[in-house]
C-alpha cells in the first residue's frame, strides 16, 4: 500500500526536475540571449564610429571650404559695391565676429561703409513694445512721416530708416546731423538701439541677426526684425537681412520674410551669416539691391541659391 508520505515526496521529485530543468533552460537561452546583445552592442558601436570618423571628416572639409572662401571671397566681390555707401544694424544676438567680417568684405567690395547701429535687447522684446511705438513717435524728426503700419518692427523702421539711411529718390540725407544725434540718443536711453559715433546716412543697408528664436514669444521677436528690415528696404536704394544657423527656419527672422511674399519682392535674404560664402552672398546680394533686384541665398531649403551671379 502506498502511503501519503510516499505520495508527497513523489510530489516534491517532480517539481524539483521542472525546477531544474527551467533552471537549466533559462540558462542556456539567457546565454544565447547575452551573446547575441554583445553581438548587436559592437555591430551598433562601430556604427558609432564610423559615423564619428565621418562626422570628423565632414568637419574637416567645411572648416578648409571656409578657410578657402575667407581667402578668396575679397577678390570675388572686389568693385561690386564700388561707389556705394553701406550701414550695418545688428540685432542684439548677431555675433560680433561675424559682423566684423561682413564689414571688412563690404569694404573689399569698395563700398564706404558709413557706420553701425547695435539694436539693444529690448528693441525685439514683445513686452516693450508699446514704449517703443510711444518713443519713436516722440523722437520722430520734423519732416518724417511715419508709416500707416502700427506694427512695432515697422514703425521702428520708419524712424531709423530716415535717420541712417539717404533719400532713394534724390540721394540726400533724410534728416539734419543734430536730429540724427538727438533721435539715437533717445533710443539709446530707453535701451533699444544705438549708433557708432560720426555715422553718416548711407544708401543701403544690411540688417544681421543671430539664427532661430527659441525664447517666449519667438513668433513675434522674428517677425518684429524682419518687418523692420523690411521698412528699411522701403526707406532706402535697397537692404538685406542676414542671420545665422536656424534663421529661415518658422521662429527665424529671415523665415518670416520668406514666408511672406509682400516681403520677400523686395527685401533680400541670406541665411548662412556665418560662413564665408554666405558673407558672399550679403556682398552680391546688396548689389542686386542697388539694382533693384531681390534674391534669397544661403544652404535652407527656402533660398533660391547659395550665391546671386556674379557679374564683373
Amino acid at each position: 500500500m502506498i502511503s501519503l508520505r510516499y505520495h508527497i515526496v513523489s510530489i516534491a521529485a517532480v517539481f524539483l526536475a521542472l525546477a531544474v530543468g527551467v533552471l537549466v533552460g533559462s540558462t542556456s537561452l539567457s546565454g544565447r540571449l547575452l551573446a547575441g546583445v554583445g553581438d548587436e552592442q559592437r555591430s551598433m558601436q562601430e556604427q558609432v564610429d564610423d559615423l564619428n570618423a565621418e562626422r570628423t571628416t565632414l568637419k574637416a572639409q567645411v572648416a578648409a571650404a571656409d578657410t578657402f572662401g575667407s581667402a578668396v571671397g575679397p577678390m570675388a566681390v572686389q568693385g561690386q559695391l564700388a561707389q556705394r555707401s553701406v550701414v550695418l544694424i545688428a540685432s542684439a544676438d548677431a555675433d560680433d565676429q561675424q559682423r566684423d567680417a561682413v564689414g571688412q568684405l563690404l569694404r573689399a567690395a569698395g563700398a564706404d561703409v558709413t557706420g553701425e547701429v547695435r539694436l539693444g535687447p529690448s528693441f525685439a522684446d514683445p513686452g516693450r513694445a508699446d514704449q517703443l511705438r510711444r518713443v519713436v513717435t516722440e523722437l520722430l524728426p520734423a519732416g518724417v512721416q511715419l508709416p500707416t503700419a502700427a506694427d512695432p518692427g515697422t514703425m521702428a523702421g520708419g524712424l531709423i530708416g530716415p535717420l541712417a539711411l539717404l533719400n532713394p529718390q534724390n540721394g540726400q540725407p533724410q534728416t539734419g546731423d543734430q536730429e540724427r544725434a538727438a533721435a539715437f540718443a533717445g533710443l539709446a536711453d530707453g535701451g533699444f538701439a544705438a549708433a557708432s559715433p560720426g555715422l553718416r546716412p548711407a544708401q543701403l543697408a544690411v540688417v544681421l541677426t543671430g539664427g532661430r528664436i527659441e525664447s517666449d514669444r519667438a513668433g513675434d521677436k522674428a517677425a518684429m526684425l524682419a518687418r523692420f528690415a523690411a521698412q528699411l528696404d522701403r526707406a532706402s536704394q535697397g537692404a538685406v537681412l542676414a542671420g545665422g544657423v536656424g534663421s529661415a527656419d518658422g521662429t527665424g527672422p529671415v523665415g518670416v520674410v520668406r514666408a511672406d511674399p509682400a516681403l520677400t519682392s523686395s527685401l533680400s535674404t541670406v541665411d548662412n551669416l556665418y560662413s564665408a560664402s554666405g558673407r558672399v552672398a550679403i556682398v552680391l546680394a546688396l548689389r542686386e539691391q542697388a539694382e533693384r533686384q531681390a534674391g534669397h541665398y544661403g544652404v535652407a531649403s527656402s533660398a533660391q541659391g547659395p550665391v546671386p551671379e556674379t557679374r564683373g
